[in-house]
């Protein structure tokens, strides 16, 4: 999940925090040069998180013994989550350490992390031979075996003959499942070729082979991946596991993973505009960002592949075999320079490209709208994927100023309501989601913020100016968290919309801050080492409910697919509880008619819709095939079961198939904006297509109409009154 982020130069609370640290650690300063994966470096960066952690998380965990089991747990589910490495020998060594990993925290010691490290590197090289085994030969389908997915409870492996078998058992799934997929497409063929068409049918024993083969080429671009990864990383795994048990949203963030955080964050990069991905040793361009200058060059094309990179003038490096975050660090760069890449054509030419690298803006990251009509009144969507920000630049873009700017391109529109989507909206910047909120109210409190300290903060939006006043639905899932809660939350308590969605949101009423570990050490040679996102602060509705655990529970509540599964904070062993505080002072809005009959009439609609009964059946059907995870191996018996659940899932076919009422489109800035661009206009038109699809946004789109009618209702009694008032 993203995170409600306030950096510490931007509260004063938090820098307290930072001074008092810096001063402690003074101690920490001017270490002997020493290589990155050197345990110094290690035992360094756990004596700093612990300390950091104790001294500014809002209610730090007792490092204890029952912390030490956390971890012990955690660490080795994250190291081996499918129990296709270890033994239960190993597990058995390891067991002694289950209580004594908060003395190694506390004394700085590796031996645990060295054992456990220095044997699933062992394993991995040895479940190599496994699996490449298994698949040597054919399998046997007519075998009665069967294979049981429910990894949680499935005991490891006593021996190395048993583990092995594991292995057979589960590349034989996979590779019967890509067996059974295979057969169809065949049988595709025999009814072309009954209309004439001349596809020749392929053999059991070709499809059986091809089907190992893909099995094997799936798992070793797994353990090409896998390989990819040092010392460093999985020691970034000991130390997450360590950090996440104080809280889940407390966690360790090595460089390259702070600097994706920031992009995330800031939605932008300077680069050259490309996405990446790894094919076994080779760096494929997956997509070529909208905008950026790759794109623009025209020259670089997704299915390249990248063989060198050359700095400007300087030589070329080989990058065939090198990590993948390695080859990104070289072909990012500060804007204006220049990098030339050396690619495979898909046409097997090979050509050198140059690119001037630029700054560029993941477009999908930002806020977009769309207009669409209903009994000729207009309507405007906005999607906020994110609550972005900038921290280093305050005249980027951020969403409140954006989210401000497709309000006002709406109201030119001439829309008479607007429904906010923050659907699978994880959070992000708390500045911004309070200036979002305060767009639709006069000016009053947003969320209230509580310290480890116990002393409470009040975030007010102090603008009188409503930028919107007309009919609003915030619409939410299961995945809005935090930010998006705040959000949901302030429109209810204020009852100034109508929130829509998931029973309720994700639960999470945390704030964190990132801290720059690299702070606390003067003269280090370790290189950078990082940083610290730790849990600050809870943060409060203005009515004194926490959001935490329990979300905000939507005025409609629509059933949808995911309703019965365990996926929220609530289901999450080391959660912060539910609280509450006083409340704050506010007012709640007066100018919206009829806001209840709007939620009355909605109900009545959701409970008359055979859609909506359709979904939700579905959802109780998919938590019952969440708890089977028995897979029988025997072809016959597989494809019954397949069949079984195909006829199932007819029942549920209407869901995917349905299409509402209305046309959606882009704003005339996007308009003319997409005749320019073909990837934007490619993007957009998907989205319009999920819009048309959309049952809830269709019901979003309702609920304005009845606000709507019921406003003119409201405006028309008014006017009434005002007649006869002059008549008499």
């Amino acid at each position: 999940m993203n995170v409600i982020m306030q950096f510490m130069k931007k509260n004063y609370k938090i820098l307290l925090v930072v001074l008092t640290l810096s001063i402690a650690l003074l101690g920490f300063s001017l270490f002997p040069s020493k290589k990155e994966s050197d345990p110094e470096k290690d035992k360094l960066l756990i004596e700093l998180l612990t300390f950091v952690i104790e001294k500014g998380h809002y209610n730090p965990a007792a490092i204890d013994d029952n912390f030490s089991k956390g971890v012990y747990k955690d660490y080795l589910n994250a190291l081996d989550p499918s129990k296709r490495f270890f033994l239960q020998s190993d597990i058995d060594e390891f067991a002694k350490y289950e209580t004594q990993i908060d003395d190694q925290i506390l004394n700085k010691e590796l031996s645990f992390f060295e054992l456990t490290y220095t044997r699933l590197m062992q394993r991995m090289e040895e479940s190599k031979s496994y699996y490449k085994d298994a698949l040597a030969n054919p399998f046997d389908y007519k075998a009665d075996e069967t294979f049981n997915a429910d990894y949680e409870k499935l005991p490891y492996c006593k021996s190395t003959k048993e583990l092995k078998e594991r292995w057979r058992l589960q590349v034989k799934l996979s590779a019967l499942s890509t067996l059974v997929e295979k057969q169809k497409v065949e049988e595709d063929k025999k009814k072309n070729a009954e209309a004439g068409k001349n596809d020749t049918p392929k053999s059991f024993e070709q499809m059986e082979k091809e089907s190992r083969e893909a099995t094997l080429s799936s798992l070793n671009d797994n353990f090409s991946f896998i390989k990819d990864l040092d010392r460093e990383d999985w020691f970034s795994i000991y130390i997450n596991a360590i950090s996440s048990r104080f809280d889940p949203h407390t966690s360790y963030f090595a460089p390259n993973e702070k600097e994706r955080f920031d992009l995330s964050m800031s939605g932008k990069l300077e680069g050259i505009g490309a996405r990446l991905q790894k094919k076994n040793d080779f760096t494929e361009v997956s997509e070529l960002i909208s905008g950026g200058p790759a794109w623009r060059g025209k020259q670089l094309e997704s299915g390249d592949i990248i063989l060198k990179v050359a700095q400007a003038n300087g030589e070329p490096v080989d990058v065939v075999g090198m990590r993948l975050d390695d080859v990104v660090k070289k072909i990012k760069g500060p804007k204006g320079t220049e990098v030339r890449l050396t690619v495979k054509k898909q046409d097997g030419t090979i050509k050198v490209i140059t690119i001037i690298r630029d700054e560029v803006e993941i477009e999908e990251t930002y806020v977009k709208s769309s207009v669409v009509e209903k009994d000729g009144f207009k309507y405007g969507i906005i999607y906020l994927p994110k609550f972005y920000i900038d921290f280093e630049d305050q005249n980027s873009r951020d969403a409140g100023k954006d989210v401000a700017v497709e309000v006002e391109r709406l109201k030119k529109e001439g829309v008479q309501g607007i429904v906010m989507d923050v659907r699978d909206n994880g959070g992000g910047s708390l500045k911004t989601v309070v200036d979002i909120a305060g767009l639709f109210i006069e000016q009053g409190p947003i969320v209230q913020i509580k310290s480890a300290a116990g002393k409470k903060e009040v975030l007010y939006d102090r603008d009188s100016k409503v930028q919107w006043d007309g009919p609003l639905v915030v619409m939410i899932n299961e995945f809005s968290a935090s930010a998006s809660e705040i959000l949901a939350a302030a429109i209810q308590d204020y009852k100034r919309g109508v929130v829509i969605g998931s029973k309720q949101s994700y639960g999470k009423g945390t704030v964190q801050n990132v801290i720059d570990l690299n702070q606390f050490v003067r003269g280090s040679t370790y290189g950078d080492l990082g940083a610290l996102k730790t849990t600050t602060q809870k943060f409060y509705r203005i009515n004194g409910g926490s959001t935490q655990l329990e979300g905000v529970k939507s005025d409609i509540a629509i059933p949808d697919k995911y309703a019965y599964l365990k996926m929220g904070e609530r289901d999450i062993d080391n959660a912060m509880p539910w609280d509450k505080i006083d409340p704050a002072n506010y007012n709640i809005w007066d100018k919206q008619n009829n806001f209840d009959l709007a939620i009355k009439k909605s109900k009545a609609r959701m409970q008359a819709n055979p859609q909506l009964q359709l979904i939700d059946d579905n959802a109780k059907w998919l938590d019952e095939r969440n708890k089977e995870n028995v897979y029988s191996l025997n072809i016959d018996k597989f494809k019954a079961e397949q069949k079984a659940l195909e006829e199932k899932n007819k029942k549920y076919k209407p869901i995917a198939d349905y299409k509402n009422e209305f046309v959606f489109n882009s704003l005339p800035y996007e308009l003319e904006a997409m005749e320019k661009d073909n990837v934007l206009k490619e993007k957009r038109e998907r989205w319009h297509e999920s819009l048309s699809k959309d049952i809830y946004i269709e019901e979003a789109i309702h609920i304005l109409n009845d606000l709507q009618m019921e406003n003119n209702k409201g405006l028309s009694n008014k006017v009434k009154k005002e007649k006869v008032a002059i008549k008499s």
